[in-house]
């Protein structure tokens, strides 16, 4: 199946028949594998209330009636299976309580320079789903100044991408997030304390040793804008003890690399 989202109606290819959705259910296609509930759904007694988003998913995708289970977990705890209590007026009402923890993330830690705006939502999706709980989005000197400007650095907007990322991974732990909007005075005052005592990789092109792979100690992963980090950025991570390491001769768009790199250099739970 193949969605392709537009301000139009949505074209899904099913076989050989197309079939087109009204763009206002393209957030219903997104993965869900997961109803991340929040505390101010709380209601009493295990009692929770789905939002609009969520019942939506219940209802059209899952297909759920009264009586009948789906996985669910709450923010930042843990996970079980949630019974659909009640379908009223497209309000839904779910019993949940947790009975187990969600899987361990990968000790990584990711250093990366700020993304263009259209891409950053990806990415801030897929290193949320890959399981890492720690990031830095810092400025380079290849980085356009306007994308400091964008409305998509909002915090709200930020949480509501790494919420999908957490829904598509049966995660429940949203990441730590911080913004580093100037590359010297993050690097010399705030880096040593952020990136602690693992191992410290930096992702450059050039004759380096290879990356290594399947670690499961501590590391923190520094991968630069497209254009990769000047000499001087370079030299300044190197002195704060990130080694270079080469990933190949391909140079990859950020949103390519960097699920590449994580599958390489950690091993995922």
């Amino acid at each position: 199946m193949i969605c392709v989202n537009g301000p139009s109606p949505i074209l899904i290819v099913a076989g050989d028949k197309p079939l087109f959705w009204p763009a206002s259910r393209c957030a219903i296609i997104r993965a869900m594998n997961l109803l991340l509930l929040h505390p101010d759904q709380y209601l009493h007694d295990a009692l929770w209330r789905l939002n609009a988003r969520q019942s939506a998913h219940v209802r059209t995708v899952l297909n759920l009636a009264e009586g009948e289970q789906c996985r669910a977990g709450l923010l930042n705890g843990g996970i079980g299976m949630a019974t659909i209590k009640a379908i009223k007026n497209n309000e839904i009402t779910v019993f949940f309580k947790a009975n187990s923890k969600v899987v361990a993330a990968p000790p990584l830690s990711l250093l990366m320079a700020l993304p263009r705006p259209k891409m950053l939502k990806r990415i801030l999706i897929d290193a949320t789903s890959l399981g890492i709980k720690r990031i830095v989005l810092i400025n380079s000197w290849k980085v356009d100044k306007s994308y400091w400007q964008t409305p998509n650095l909002k915090a709200d907007l930020l949480r509501e991408k790494m919420i999908l990322g957490l829904e598509q991974a049966r995660d429940t732990c949203l990441p730590e997030l911080t913004l580093a909007p100037r590359f010297k005075p993050f690097v010399e005052d705030s880096l040593d304390e952020w990136a602690g005592s693992g191992q410290r990789l930096l992702a450059h092109p050039g004759d380096y040793p290879t990356l290594p792979c399947d670690l499961a100690e501590p590391v923190t992963l520094a991968v630069g804008p497209e254009g990769g980090w000047t000499h001087y950025e370079v030299d300044m991570l190197q002195r704060h003890g990130f080694a270079c390491h080469s990933f190949g001769a391909r140079i990859l768009r950020v949103e390519t690399a960097l699920p590449a790199l994580v599958g390489r250099i950690m091993r995922l739970p």
